[in-house]
């Protein structure tokens, strides 16, 4: 619970106590200190009323200003809202004899202490998916957390991390910026100039990761590839490599919109790290390289939907399986406003490349004027599956057209990707998550 709070002014003038072993606040006797910040000090406790051990966490009195003191509460209700597994609960909070204090359950250690010590991949790998289901959470309800580091990930016996100091954290930064201390540590570039967003949890939580995987924490000004990549690389398939790459652009643009679109990624590659990283250990097998887990994903995504989109082509930058239809490629988010593949059609537009029947008069994959025909006939053809929107038109439209190649209309309908149930946010159309970064009919990512 929250508690009433006295008033403000006899609240600071009591602060200035120091908090020491033995002492007792109202129900919590204080046993030691964990720890202590910038912002706040953190104890464990004997609860003694319930009989069980806390941690407190008691913000020090020139933290609390008369001018944070409403916003704090604010946050703190906020923070006591959460509700997920892998965020620490809020036991209670109360103002005690002056102080204001915060108790959660006490863990064993937390992520800093534990990446001190050898860890195994799946070990790593589920602290990874944890700690992404709980920013992803937050996220989700519009609450950037602004201090994601591994400090702030604590551990318990049954393998469980739960993320901390939702809410306060805010406040934290905040007072860090105005004394003028604090090290850029896991804070994105932009969040350290006052510009936090979504994306700058991201960054925090690709430094994370980068630390978890290769025991080095990347620094200024984070030029790629950062300290120990090798040993990264010895460790995890280039997929994750690739998502800790992303996490790590330094223009917020360029990475994951934010940590639920990072959470998707992951688990399109989560069993491929492990086996990766699985098939290195086996001094019996043959090392798996990066061609050979994109070719495997490329193989079996072939087989999903290469009939569906009529993939025809690769991408020039990464290899990966793309249609004429295709402006982005799904796979690396390249450009492909030119097809320059083979195509299975009579001519190709000049324009774009794709492909064209010799009785359309129009490109159906590029904007442009209407070409001669090549042809007095009306050929048929299996492909068509539905007809223009045009009434006066009615020609017959293949898959992913975005132009009626007969009279020029847009294609106004949200094309399906027959298999998957996935849908772009920006454009609507069908995509398929389990293997697309980015949408190949608007280039936007998903």
């Amino acid at each position: 619970m929250v508690s009433n709070r006295p008033k403000a002014t006899w609240i600071f003038d009591c602060c200035t106590w120091m908090i020491k072993s033995r002492q007792k606040l109202g129900k919590y006797q204080i046993e030691k200190k964990l720890g202590e910040g910038g912002f706040a000090g953190v104890y464990r406790a004997l609860d003694t009323i319930e009989g069980v051990r806390v941690a407190l966490k008691i913000p020090y009195s020139q933290s609390l200003s008369s001018d944070t003191l409403e916003e704090c509460l604010k946050e703190v209700r906020m923070m006591a809202s959460l509700d997920h597994p892998h965020i620490l609960s809020l036991k209670n909070a109360e103002f005690i004899e002056g102080h204001f204090v915060l108790a959660f359950p006490l863990a064993e250690q937390t992520l800093g202490d534990r990446i001190t010590k050898r860890m195994s991949m799946a070990q790593g790998i589920s602290y990874t998916e944890q700690m992404l289901e709980a920013v992803s959470y937050a996220h989700q309800r519009r609450i950037i957390h602004c201090d994601l580091k591994p400090e702030n990930m604590v551990l318990f016996a049954n393998g469980d991390l739960r993320l901390t100091d939702f809410g306060i954290a805010k406040i934290a930064m905040r007072t860090l910026r105005a004394s003028g201390s604090g090290t850029v540590g896991y804070i994105a570039p932009e969040q350290a100039m006052g510009r936090p967003s979504f994306r700058s949890d991201v960054f925090s939580l690709g430094l994370v990761l980068y630390r978890v995987f290769s025991g080095k924490l990347p620094e200024w000004p984070f030029a790629w590839p950062p300290p120990n990549y090798r040993a990264l690389c010895d460790r995890v398939s280039p997929e994750f490599v690739e998502m800790l790459r992303r996490s790590l652009q330094m223009e917020p643009q360029r990475r994951y919109r934010n940590a639920t679109q990072m959470l998707s990624a992951f688990r399109r590659l989560k069993a491929r790290a492990i086996l990766n990283n699985e098939a290195t250990a086996n001094a019996g097998k043959k090392k798996k390289t990066g061609r050979d887990w994109r070719t495997l994903r490329y193989q079996q995504f072939l087989r999903n939907y290469g009939k569906v989109i009529d993939v025809n082509g690769s991408c020039k930058k990464c290899k990966g399986p793309v249609a004429e239809s295709m402006i982005a490629c799904p796979w690396c988010s390249s450009d492909r406003q030119m097809h320059v593949r083979e195509t299975r059609f009579p001519q190709v537009c000049p324009r774009c490349e794709g492909g064209m029947k010799l009785d359309w008069s129009f490109c159906p994959w590029c904007e442009g004027p209407e070409f001669e025909l090549g042809s007095t006939r009306s050929f048929t053809d299996k492909r068509y599956t539905t007809s223009c929107d045009n009434e006066e038109c009615g020609g017959r439209l293949m898959p992913f057209m975005r132009f009626c190649p007969w009279c020029d209309t847009r294609v106004q309908r949200t094309w399906n990707l027959t298999g998957s149930k996935d849908k772009c946010r920006s454009c609507g159309w069908g995509v398929s998550r389990e293997f697309w970064s980015c949408c190949p009919w608007c280039a936007t990512d998903i």
